[in-house]
């Protein structure tokens, strides 16, 4: 009789195993909600910096945009910055830009694990990403979320 018994608990543990896995796996709204507000906060953060360096870029009066471009793909090449021609202080603005870029996506680094961590959670944002790379329902919930948070930002209506 407890043979039975067990052999009855084994089996609904077994097709009760992937009910669990599946609840486990499921994403709320709130976690997905989250989530989606962090990614645009990143967003809004990259968004934010590319418009910087973009003024910095077209701002400066000692070189125009295609000049920094052609510095900029050849800035770590000495023999490609004398072809080119480049002034030490054209090699410093590139430089100086750069550095700016770095120092941003540094923050934006930073902001994002911070986010992931202790807003979203970091279970919770793992599941989500993961999620969100194969459940195209739930894809399309976030781009949803997103598209709203969207209409809040301030750097996607400046240009």
């Amino acid at each position: 009789m407890t043979f039975k018994i067990w052999s009855t608990f084994a089996v609904c543990a077994m097709l009760s195993a992937p009910v669990f896995a599946q609840d486990a796996t499921t994403v709320s709204d709130e976690e997905l909600k989250k989530y989606a507000v962090a990614m645009d906060s990143v967003n809004e953060m990259q968004a934010a910096l590319a418009d910087q360096i973009k003024t910095m870029v077209t701002s400066n009066t000692a070189m125009n945009a295609a000049r920094y471009n052609e510095l900029f793909k050849a800035i770590n090449d000495e023999n490609k910055l004398f072809e080119l021609q480049a002034t030490p202080e054209e090699v410093a603005f590139v430089k100086e830009v750069i550095a700016k870029r770095e120092e941003g996506t540094a923050k934006i680094k930073q902001t994002y694990q911070a986010l992931a961590k202790e807003y979203v959670g970091a279970s919770a944002f793992n599941k989500v990403k993961k999620a969100l790379a194969s459940d195209e329902t739930l894809k399309t919930r976030y781009q949803s979320l997103m598209d709203e948070l969207a209409k809040d930002n301030t750097t996607s209506s400046v240009n």
